[in-house]
């Protein structure tokens, strides 16, 4: 067969991955949708017609509710016999991946490799449990914050000490500005309490997050962004201010690259004399990557392991 004639049968072929699914684990058809909602531009499998896919592969989450949910997901979608094949490292739920689709009603064929469980079988004519999987994976409304949020977005069912401790000493802000990594909005909330601010973009790698602060903030001034802000096509410039509570992991591991490049992103992003607003957990390094990418740095709290830094371009 011929490479077309490959890519014509991928196509027709109604195939889905979810996640980055390293290819020494599964192999996956060439052409099919990507699912993740940490994928910006994906295709959302909760909007996927029922038992409209021949086959899927997935990276599952790490969360039990949100990687029940996301396989309760895929096995609606999938049409009945459909072969669902799902990874998972051995420490971050790869155990446990057998148990749950056996209770979803699949017969399940495992192996290991890589420090992965592998689990494979076909969607059954009959499922199990699957809706209220669905219903408890779902966005809510999260008490006592009175916001909308799910499982799997970061600090999902909480405010994150390191934004509270922001909050608390966030001046009233002026002007156009963003917020790097979003979450469900609830630092951008604070920003908008200020009616100097004329404009806010947020922007969020996760669709789940941006769906929900676009739930949480009312506000025309608000612009709602799902990108990842270290593309080149999520750039911006001129702003008068950044908020941010940058991330420090990727795929459950601690990257320290990653909050640093938030910083000098921010600091592309600014206007000279345009201000970031930051907070961290106390023991990552930005302290030096901060003085390279602004004029002037000052320290304005540390507190119960967190910190908090104004920085001026």
């Amino acid at each position: 067969m011929s490479e077309v004639d490959q890519q014509m049968s991928d196509v027709a072929l109604m195939a889905g991955v979810y996640g980055d699914l390293p290819p020494e684990l599964a192999s996956t058809t060439m052409g099919a949708h990507q699912f993740s909602p940490l994928v910006p531009g994906a295709a959302a499998l909760e909007q996927e017609a029922p038992q409209s896919l021949d086959e899927l592969t997935m990276l599952a989450p790490r969360g039990t509710v949100e990687r029940r949910y996301e396989m309760a997901l895929a096995l609606k979608a999938l049409k009945e016999g459909a072969a669902f094949t799902v990874a998972a490292p051995k420490d971050r739920g790869g155990t446990r991946l057998r148990k749950e689709l056996e209770g979803f009603g699949c017969s399940v064929a495992e192996e290991s490799r890589r420090h992965h469980r592998i689990a494979s079988c076909r969607r059954p004519d009959l499922l199990h449990g699957v809706d209220e999987a669905i219903a408890e994976g779902s966005p809510r409304v999260v008490e006592p914050l009175g916001l909308v949020s799910q499982p799997g977005i970061f600090a999902w069912d909480r405010i994150d000490p390191a934004s509270a401790l922001l909050m608390e000493h966030l001046p009233p802000l002026k002007g156009s500005g963003a917020d790097f990594g979003c979450g469900v909005g609830i630092l951008s909330r604070a920003v908008l309490a200020s009616p100097a601010v004329t404009g806010h973009d947020l922007i969020d790698i996760d669709r789940r997050a941006v769906a929900c602060a676009r739930r949480n903030i009312e506000d025309d001034r608000a612009r709602f962004f799902w990108a990842d802000i270290l593309k080149p096509d999520a750039d911006m410039t001129d702003l008068d201010f950044v908020v941010m509570n940058p991330p420090f992991h990727d795929a459950g591991t601690e990257d320290r690259n990653l909050g640093q490049n938030f910083i000098r992103k921010a600091s592309r992003s600014l206007r000279k004399g345009g201000v970031l607003w930051l907070t961290a957990n106390r023991h990552l390094p930005y302290e030096a990557v901060l003085k390279e990418a602004f004029r002037n740095v000052r320290s304005v709290a540390e507190e119960n392991g967190y910190k908090i830094f104004e920085a001026v371009k």
